[in-house]
């Protein structure tokens, strides 16, 4: 059986697109790609996003990338949990990227959220991805 890493897949399109300068990337459609596209657009990674449809009927993600002149505003984005190895933190051992420079995405049981607001909230969960 194989095991696919679906947010492995949206984040390295994410990636290739903006190295690529591509005004947008589209992808499949899912509750936690529109959860951290939301957390991105919050953070100016990302100009906007939007939920659409493909010709077959698929939901699909559209996400417009934000460049200043040339540089891509994402400069890395880094898968951290893995489907063959999860990473779950307290709220006071979430580690932070580049010393609070970048942007940690987590899940909780609270929802997608910021390490930022996790250790606010006093949640933990599992570390999604890092974005700087």
């Amino acid at each position: 059986m194989a095991v696919h890493d679906t947010i492995g897949d949206f984040l390295t399109t994410i990636r290739n697109a903006s190295l690529a300068h591509k005004e947008t990337c589209t992808t499949q459609h899912s509750k936690m790609r529109s959860a951290i596209a939301a957390i991105l657009k919050s953070e100016g990674y990302i100009k906007d996003f939007s939920e659409g449809q493909n010709e077959k009927g698929f939901k699909t993600l559209t996400l417009t990338l934000k460049f200043a002149g040339k540089t891509p505003a994402i400069t890395g984005i880094q898968r951290h949990s893995t489907p063959g190895r999860r990473l779950y933190y307290g709220s006071k051992e979430i580690p932070r990227v580049l010393e609070g420079l970048g942007v940690a995405i987590l899940t909780t049981s609270k929802g997608v959220m910021r390490a930022r607001d996790a250790r606010e909230q006093g949640v933990g969960g599992e570390f999604v991805c890092k974005v700087w």
